[in-house]
């Protein structure tokens, strides 16, 4: 059986492990970011802004019982214990769809102070642009923001979504393999763009993002099992741990070469 004592959000595990890119740190640990209309600055030391607020607090997903799902995960294997224990703190963030799908799409290729630098571009006054905004920017201006070729891809997003081919509301309770599917007719998603925008926009725990890291991670620790079949309901947040597991410490200490 796997005890965790005294449980608790990790504010630096969970903002910054690249599920969200809208917050940002300072050298005493005080943790900024906008969600929608709302702001907040919490440090780890005063979590109270968290606990107490009925908005935050779900944002943060205080709800879930993680010791719990880390109990279940361990069950798995030896593996996966360690992970899970190594990386307790890490909590899935229920963001606002919309925004999440958009930054995953931006995420294309790219690193994540770019990353930040055009969805803080995007957001002028603090609102990440609705669909019907992002329409209006049209493809050249999103250009001119700095998305890339990934313009065409967050336009095309922003059309769908506007017309009702791709209804945010459903995809939150459809089975996933249609979710992906129906994500996937966006011009330009694929795979991992779906599976990562299901899990941290749509809070779809049966999702397990895979992209190069992750492939190698189950290759040297599951011998390429299917992370999803392996995990079951709580895939995404066991691919969460692994992969926050696999680069703070099974590679740096050498235990796979």
């Amino acid at each position: 059986m796997v005890i965790i004592m005294d449980y608790e959000v990790n504010l630096a595990r969970t903002l910054d492990c690249g599920q969200a890119f809208r917050w940002t740190s300072d050298e005493n640990g005080l943790w900024s970011g906008i969600v929608g209309a709302e702001s907040l600055s919490v440090s780890q030391d005063d979590l109270s802004p968290v606990r107490d607020n009925e908005f935050w607090s779900n944002y943060f997903d205080m709800g879930f019982d993680y010791p719990g799902a880390i109990e279940e995960l361990s069950s798995t294997g030896e593996v996966m214990r360690k992970a899970a224990e190594f990386s307790s703190g890490i909590q899935i963030l229920n963001q606002d769809p919309w925004e999440a799908l958009c930054s995953f799409i931006i995420s294309q290729n790219n690193n994540i102070k770019r990353i930040r630098l055009i969805i803080t571009r995007l957001s002028k006054g603090g609102l990440f642009p609705s669909p019907e905004e992002i329409l209006d920017i049209g493809v050249e201006g999103l250009r001119e923001l700095g998305l890339g070729f990934r313009d065409r891809y967050v336009f095309d997003a922003a059309l769908k979504v506007h017309q009702g081919d791709i209804d945010l509301e459903e995809l939150k309770t459809m089975d996933v393999s249609s979710a992906t599917e129906r994500l996937k007719t966006i011009y330009g998603v694929g795979d991992k763009v779906a599976s990562c925008a299901l899990l941290y926009g749509f809070h779809r725990f049966e999702c397990f993002p895979m992209d190069v890291w992750m492939k190698r991670v189950m290759a040297d620790m599951f011998d390429g099992m299917d992370g999803k079949k392996l995990f079951g309901p709580l895939a995404g947040l066991a691919q969460q741990y692994l992969f926050f597991y696999a680069r703070e410490c099974f590679y740096k200490e050498g235990q796979h070469e």
